[in-house]
């Protein structure tokens, strides 16, 4: 796919939000999430906002079936994933460590293969990488090759298959034929959940399908996710924790979950918080990969 068609693509998008209403965005979404139905009063107070605004913000969110407007108030619209352009609000701060961390791991002396799937988090360690040299990246996300298709100094394959509106990454066999009929020396994936019990795991079956396929034919796994996503598990799984090389994540996740994964010979990278300037690795001793 051509830098100016995805221009074109890019442009043709809904439009973004302000960062701060995006923000204030977010907030009505975990509010409705966490506490159930609630007041159009309630959510003023709450947000600190007049009734026109917070009218004006509901008919956004109601317009991307995200919320269900009830009589003086909304629901969430349970089941629904946050929209990746809502999603590149959250955490920008940890994802942005994040990012820089994990681009760190990759080696720089020799040509790579590198695979990199959807999410703000991914297309955040894409960005990263994008100043590297004799680097190829496979991706199936919009919003990574958007990231990087500009960069002269990379090849950039672009998978087929059809768009997710939510997340903006190409699914479903197109997508799935171009991973199986590659290999790469490092695929970086995000997630909408990772835990011990689970594995990690993402709100799609057909994306987890896909995301499979590019695990699958890559020689070590990296997965990025900011701390809300440990610990936690959605719908569709897409690997085992068994499978995961590397996890790299922030401060605020939760240590047991972290340690629980380390013992499974999972390689844990914390990036520094404000209050912390190490790192913090971890990894289950003896462990060996034959590739």
């Amino acid at each position: 796919m051509s830098t100016a068609a995805l221009s074109s693509m890019r442009s043709c998008q809904p439009s973004v939000p302000s960062p701060r209403r995006a923000q204030r965005l977010v907030e009505i979404l975990d509010l409705l999430t966490t506490r159930g139905p609630m007041s159009v009063d309630a959510l003023c107070n709450e947000l600190r906002v007049s009734p026109a605004t917070l009218r004006r913000d509901m008919t956004h969110l109601e317009d991307q079936s995200l919320v269900i407007r009830t009589r003086g108030g909304a629901r969430a619209n349970t089941g629904r994933e946050l929209p990746v352009r809502l999603r590149d609000t959250k955490e920008p701060q940890a994802k942005r460590a994040i990012a820089i961390t994990a681009a760190a791991l990759v080696p720089v002396n020799r040509p790579l293969a590198v695979a990199i799937g959807g999410g703000s988090t991914a297309a955040e360690v894409a960005r990263e990488l994008g100043r590297r040299r004799r680097l190829t990246i496979v991706t199936n996300a919009l919003t990574t090759a958007v990231a990087v298709a500009a960069r002269p100094n990379l090849q950039v394959i672009m998978t087929g298959g059809v768009i997710r509106a939510s997340s903006l990454e190409l699914v479903g066999s197109l997508a799935e034929t171009t991973f199986n009929g590659i290999s790469v020396n490092l695929a970086i994936l995000g997630a909408d959940g990772v835990s011990a019990t689970h594995g990690v795991t993402t709100h799609d079956h057909t994306e987890a399908r896909t995301n499979h396929a590019m695990v699958t034919h890559a020689h070590r796994l990296m997965v990025v996710a900011d701390s809300s996503k440990i610990g936690r598990t959605t719908v569709a799984k897409v690997a085992d924790a068994s499978a995961i090389d590397v996890l790299v994540t922030d401060a605020s996740a939760d240590p047991r979950e972290l340690a629980a994964l380390a013992e499974l010979g999972v390689t844990v990278h914390v990036t520094p918080s404000r209050r912390r300037t190490q790192c913090r690795s971890s990894s289950a001793a003896g462990r060996r990969r034959t590739r």
